[in-house]
């Protein structure tokens, strides 16, 4: 585990549950991001109830703490990094998102000039998504763009406003990040600060959703939740971004005493005899 600085000036903020298998790429990114800044942070995971070995595989990979959060909400998983958080500025980061130093420059910066209350980036797929999922990040960068909401997986804010407006709506088991850009947005207005939305450096988070689930299925669900909006207080209606499919099961490894077997000339089987062979065995008999 990393030593994080006494008195940081903002603090990386991941969300996590079930991880393990992503973190050490994201990690890896955030600690090469933190190091390319001039000013010192910290980084922080928050284990979210975890079935898996997520709380090791931070600490192994680069998180200066790791916090638990037993109830498996990513609202309540990124309020409970922000309590523990030391940092001026807030930057939270999804666990399959993996950000440059170029985008934690440009919102640290953006903080620092003392007009923007916080803001997000645009968004781009680590791999191919498909035609649902190219068409859905082109609608959501124009949303983005237009109504100045910030996607999920990578929000930047100041401490004080995030705490004025209460943190992340824990009443949701999705899109908490639209409710808190718009109050943040409203906070912003109140100081004479913009809500700001990075275009020049987006950050990339992976399509697994896309994988997981059909592209006719993703689109329901959305136009689901889009004309039920009370549903994204419902943990069951929201299953889509809580339930994964199964874990393929590991292959099997061969003990050693079968690699040895295996390779062992004493324990090759012999070949069938020819037919030569067999009539002299006859005609001994």
């Amino acid at each position: 585990m990393a030593t994080a600085p006494a008195d940081p000036e903002y603090s990386v903020i991941v969300p996590a549950y079930n991880e393990a298998r992503e973190l050490p790429a994201t990690l890896a990114a955030i600690r090469a991001a933190m190091k390319a800044q001039g000013s010192s942070g910290e980084c922080i995971v928050v284990d979210n109830n975890s079935d898996d070995s997520t709380a090791e595989t931070a600490a192994r990979h680069g998180a200066d703490r790791v916090v638990f959060e037993p109830a498996n909400q990513i609202a309540r998983a990124r309020n409970t990094g922000a309590a523990a958080a030391r940092g001026l500025f807030l930057v939270f980061v999804d666990a399959d998102t993996r950000i440059c130093p170029q985008v934690l420059e440009a919102a640290l910066t953006a903080l620092r000039s003392g007009t923007v209350v916080g803001g997000g980036s645009l968004v781009r797929f680590e791999d191919d998504p498909g035609t649902v999922g190219r068409f859905g990040i082109l609608l959501w960068e124009r949303i983005s763009r237009t109504a100045g909401v910030a996607a999920g997986c990578f929000i930047f804010c100041r401490r004080d406003a995030f705490e004025a407006v209460g943190g992340f709506d824990e009443r949701l088991f999705a899109s908490e990040e639209i409710r808190i850009s718009r109050q943040l947005k409203r906070e912003g207005r109140r100081r004479s600060m913009r809500f700001a939305i990075l275009t020049d450096t987006p950050v990339r988070t992976s399509a697994r959703k896309l994988r997981w689930h059909s592209g006719p299925r993703v689109v329901a669900y959305t136009l689901f939740l889009c004309l039920m909006p009370l549903a994204l207080r419902s943990r069951r209606l929201c299953g889509f971004w809580y339930r994964r499919p199964a874990a393929p099961p590991a292959p099997a490894v061969p003990s050693a005493r079968e690699i040895n077997s295996n390779h062992d000339p004493g324990n090759t089987p012999s070949p069938p005899p020819s037919a030569e062979e067999v009539a002299a065995r006859t005609q001994s008999r």
